[in-house]
C-alpha cells in the first residue's frame, strides 16, 4: 500500500507528482471497493487465497519408534489424495518437549490451516494448543491426549484395551511362578497409564503379583534393556516382561538373549514392528499389539481437510465414537481398536492388511 502521508508532506515534490500520487490512490480505493463488492472479503481471506492452497502442519514427537514414519507417510499421502495442491508442513521435535513448543509456535505463526500433533509430554502443551485456537488454527491431538486444552478433536486407539490384550496374552501363554515386570513407556505420555490400567486389571483377575515397574525415561529403549541388566539376578523367577512397545521388547530380547534366557522369560509388546513381528512367529515373542495405523493416519487426515475447510467434527463424523475428559473439557474421541497378534493369527492380521510382507516376517522361519 502506498504511504500517502509521506507523500503529502514531503513539500519537494513538483505538481505533476502529487497529482500522480492522487491518481494512483483513486485507483487503489477504486480496485478495492470493487473486490469488496464482490467477495466481501476480509484480510485473512485475501491471504489464504494468495497462498492458494490447505497447509496442514503436524507436530511428531520423534522417529525414535519405528511407526511414526509410518504414521506420517500415510498421513502425507492421504492429504494429497484429498487435496492434491495441499501442503503438510512436517517438524520433528526428537523427543523434546521444549523444540515441540517452538516448533508449533512456528507453525501457528506461518498460519496453518490446521495443526495435527503428536505430543511428547501430555501436561505441557496446553499453552502452546491455546496460541493456536486463538489464531483460529483447529487443533488434533493425535494418538497421544493432550491435556487441559481442548483440542478440537482426538484420535487414538483403546489403549486401555492394548493392555488387557497384552495381559491375557500372558495368562493365556502360562505364568508358573505369577510373576511379570512391567517396563512401560514414559509417565508423560498420557496412553501410558491407560495401558498400564488394562494390564493391571487382567493381572490383578488372575492372581499374578508384578514384582516391578520400570518407566523407560522419552521411550528410550537402551535405557529399559540397561535397567534389565542391572537386574538380572533378581529375575529368577520372573515369568515374563510387559514391554511398553516393541522397540523396548527387541532392545530387552537383545540383554536377555546375552544372559542366555531369551524364550525362557516371556516378552510382549505393541506397535506390531517387524522385528517384533519375527521374534513372535520363531516364538521369542508371545505376542504384538497391532494397531492399523494407516487407518489411523488416514481418518485423522479427513478430519484435518475437513476442519481446515470449515467443517465440523459432526458433518466428518463417520468414526466418531463419543467423547472424552482432557481434565478440563469434554472433547471429541475417535479410536478404533487394536488387535492381538500371535503365530497363530499372523498371516491373517499383520500380513493380510499388507503392513509387512510375509517373506520379511518369515525369513528366519526355515520349517
Amino acid at each position: 500500500m502506498f504511504e500517502v502521508g509521506k507523500l503529502i508532506k514531503k513539500k519537494t515534490l513538483g505538481k505533476i507528482k502529487r497529482y500522480i500520487a492522487c491518481g494512483l490512490i483513486c485507483m487503489l480505493l477504486l480496485i478495492t471497493g470493487c473486490g469488496q463488492g464482490e467477495g466481501e472479503q476480509s484480510s485473512s481471506s485475501v491471504q489464504k487465497e494468495e497462498s492458494d492452497h490447505l497447509v496442514v502442519g503436524f507436530s511428531i514427537d520423534s522417529y525414535l519408534i519405528e511407526r511414526w514414519q509410518r504414521d506420517t507417510d500415510v498421513f502425507v499421502a492421504k492429504i494429497k489424495e484429498l487435496d492434491s495442491n495441499a501442503e503438510v508442513n512436517l517438524q520433528n521435535a526428537n523427543g523434546d518437549i521444549e523444540t515441540q513448543k517452538e516448533q508449533i509456535k512456528y507453525l501457528i505463526e506461518k498460519k496453518v490451516d490446521v495443526l495435527v500433533i503428536v505430543c511428547i509430554d501430555s501436561e505441557s502443551l496446553s499453552g502452546v494448543v491455546s496460541e493456536a485456537k486463538n489464531a483460529g488454527i483447529p487443533v488434533i491431538a493425535y494418538d497421544r491426549l493432550i491435556k487441559n486444552a481442548k483440542c478440537d478433536l482426538y484420535l487414538s486407539f483403546d489403549n486401555e484395551k492394548v493392555g488387557t490384550l497384552m495381559g491375557q496374552a500372558l495368562i493365556d501363554a502360562g505364568l508358573p511362578n505369577k510373576k511379570v515386570m512391567m517396563l512401560s513407556g514414559p509417565n508423560e505420555d498420557n496412553n501410558v497409564s491407560l495401558v498400564e490400567k488394562g494390564f493391571r486389571t487382567v493381572m490383578n483377575d488372575n492372581d499374578v503379583e508384578i514384582v516391578d515397574v520400570y518407566h523407560t525415561p522419552a521411550w528410550k529403549a537402551e535405557d529399559a534393556a540397561a535397567y534389565v541388566s542391572e537386574h538380572l539376578s533378581e529375575m529368577d523367577d520372573v515369568d515374563a516382561i510387559m514391554c511398553g512397545n516393541d522397540n523396548i521388547a527387541t532392545m530387552v530380547t537383545r540383554t536377555l538373549s546375552e544372559a542366555r534366557l531369551a524364550g525362557k522369560i516371556k516378552i510382549v509388546g505393541q506397535d506390531a514392528d517387524l522385528e517384533a513381528c519375527q521374534r513372535v512367529v520363531e516364538g521369542f515373542q508371545v505376542m504384538t499389539v497391532y494397531k492399523p495405523v494407516e487407518k489411523l493416519a488416514q481418518t485423522a487426515a479427513e478430519y484435518a481437510v475437513a476442519l481446515a475447510n470449515g467443517q465440523t467434527i459432526d458433518e466428518v463424523a463417520d468414526a466418531m465414537t463419543g467423547t472424552v475428559s482432557d481434565g478440563s473439557y469434554d472433547i471429541p474421541y475417535c479410536y478404533l481398536d487394536p488387535i492381538a497378534v500371535t503365530k497363530d493369527n499372523m498371516d491373517s492380521t499383520v500380513i493380510a492388511s499388507g503392513f509387512h510382507m510375509r517373506d520379511e516376517v518369515y525369513m528366519n522361519v526355515t520349517d
